[in-house]
């Protein structure tokens, strides 16, 4: 794919914006890809924390603007390109519902991941962001349940995110890989963006250990 100065992922292989670079993709415009080697920590180099201080990926720059956060950049690449369809334009009835699964992404299932694999007491659920994790996660499943896609027969970019990151997490065993969700990981990770994002990363994976093994290091 052609790369452009205009749009530039901030992105490292096997990584959450692993999710960001599969919806580029999908979208099938041009970006100009700056991929970070995690085991050499450049994420917590100077130069990247310039752009993003806590030192995270994924982040994006678009014509001098900087995004961050997984949902944030959700929402601004379906919005700038319409055309792919991707997401409900304002006035779609369904906007608000891919609205609220972008953001219930990293509002609660974000925080009740976390806390699930450190093994950290949440404390009352008045208190806790996201109430519980089994309620949070029986709220989940209960929309997949309505499927194919979390709009219903509607694919969007809401459904990337959320395969992708129940993929990671079902393989680690901190999300029950219940048939549900099996489903719909196998049903969305089919798609060939999927398939070209990982190989993308591969083709950067190998590039560093060249690199790696070059220096002597």
């Amino acid at each position: 794919m052609a790369t452009s100065p205009d749009l530039i992922l901030y992105h490292a292989p096997r990584s959450r914006s692993g999710s960001v670079l599969t919806l580029l993709e999908e979208l099938g415009v041009a970006y100009r890809p700056h991929v970070l080697d995690l085991q050499r920590n450049q994420q917590r180099e100077p130069a990247y924390l310039a752009i993003n201080p806590m030192g995270k990926v994924p982040a994006i720059a678009h014509q001098g603007t900087l995004v961050t956060e997984q949902g944030a950049i959700f929402i601004y690449l379906t919005d700038l390109y319409p055309q792919a369809g991707l997401g409900p334009q304002l006035g779609d009835p369904q906007r608000g519902s891919w609205l609220r699964w972008l953001v219930f992404y990293g509002s609660s299932f974000e925080p009740a991941l976390a806390d699930r694999a450190a093994q950290h007491d949440p404390g009352p659920a008045v208190r806790c962001p996201y109430g519980d994790f089994d309620t949070m996660f029986a709220t989940l499943e209960d929309q997949l349940g309505k499927g194919p896609y979390l709009l219903g027969e509607r694919f969007s970019s809401a459904d990337i995110l959320w395969a992708a990151a129940l993929r990671w997490t079902t393989s680690f065993g901190v999300v029950p890989a219940t048939a549900i969700i099996c489903a719909y990981i196998d049903r969305v990770c089919a798609r060939p963006s999927f398939k070209r994002a990982a190989q993308l990363d591969e083709q950067w994976l190998a590039e560093f250990a060249r690199a790696t093994s070059g220096s002597g290091s």
